[in-house]
């Protein structure tokens, strides 16, 4: 860690969440650009890569006021991306009051911290606060949750909107890609599992997403950064897939048989929480106000591939 940071005149990002997927990609790509001055934050021991140098990392509980406003007293972000959040959608839908806590209340303690120290605030929020009757949805769609998830998710729209200070929310789509530890699995890791050993893999072609490389999201969270953009923005990849498009891009891609890959729809499928069949995002106005540019579910899938070549990862 280079406590130097402090004294540094390089703008400054502290980003929650930064264990996660999102955020392990955030500080990557800050640390690649060199622009920027990175405060990582989570709850717990840190967890990016050892080798890593030139951030900071403080232990943060979201949900503890207190925590944040030591936090950000210390550091007075300029830029706050704020990527915690709590994401399976089934344990939200049953487990209400720590959904709350973490989507909602800690959220308002972000809004707490960052208007100390007067930071632009940006806002990961989800395609699922839609009810996927008419995707995909521009950033002016109306927002009607299916679940509890999208419900917090509309709620702390709602509640950013009255930020003093710069905000932007960005809105998000099945974002998929590989953890340094691999400590987290995604369609494509899964496919290729499946079909390695020949298991017989049941996919719905009634759900219609437009998946995003975490890479692509980092990269368009620091567009909105580098452009101090505001407002709602459509951040995810560009190609309205179904889960079984997904998979037979995949077996496509590693050359493996389609045979094992069965179509299905989601009636078959007991899930707690709905689901929206027909999401989505159109992606427009990120691509003409902040020169967003995602890969192609094809190239993303490349990169997957060369990551895992690199990691020696067997699955």
């Amino acid at each position: 860690m280079d406590i130097n940071i402090l004294k540094s005149k390089k703008p400054k990002i502290l980003i929650t969440g930064a264990n996660g997927l999102l955020g392990q990609k955030i500080i990557k790509e800050i640390l690649i650009e060199g622009k920027y001055d990175a405060i990582a934050t989570g709850r717990g021991d840190c967890r990016l890569p050892t080798e890593w140098d030139g951030y900071i990392y403080e232990e943060m509980d979201i949900t503890n006021l207190k925590d944040v406003i030591d936090v950000f007293r210390v550091y007075s972000p300029d830029y706050v991306i704020h990527a915690a959040s709590m994401t399976d959608v089934d344990r939200c839908e049953v487990n209400r009051h720590d959904c709350f806590e973490q989507n909602v209340t800690a959220t308002l303690n972000i809004m707490k911290g960052s208007e100390l120290a007067k930071s632009h605030l940006i806002f990961i929020s989800t395609d699922f606060i839609f009810d996927g009757k008419n995707g995909p949805y521009d950033e002016l769609a109306k927002p009607n949750p299916l679940n509890y998830y999208g419900k917090t998710k509309i709620e702390t729209e709602i509640a950013l909107q009255d930020y003093k200070y710069n905000w932007a929310i960005v809105r998000t789509n099945l974002v998929y890609g590989i953890a340094h530890d691999m400590s987290r699995s995604n369609i494509i890791l899964w496919v290729k599992k499946g079909l390695e050993q020949n298991k017989e893999l049941s996919l719905v072609d009634d759900q219609f997403r437009t998946p995003t490389l975490a890479e692509d999201l980092a990269n368009g969270c620091l567009l909105i950064v580098e452009k101090n953009a505001t407002g709602v923005f459509n951040i995810s990849g560009d190609e309205l897939l179904t889960p079984y498009d997904m998979a037979m891009m995949t077996a496509n891609f590693f050359d493996l048989s389609i045979e094992g890959i069965k179509k299905t729809d989601s009636s078959i499928f007991a899930q707690v929480a709905a689901r929206p069949l027909k999401t989505g995002l159109d992606i427009s106005k990120a691509k003409n106000i902040l020169g967003f540019k995602p890969k192609t579910f094809k190239e993303g899938i490349a990169i997957l591939a060369k990551q895992i070549k690199l990691a020696n990862y067997k699955l």
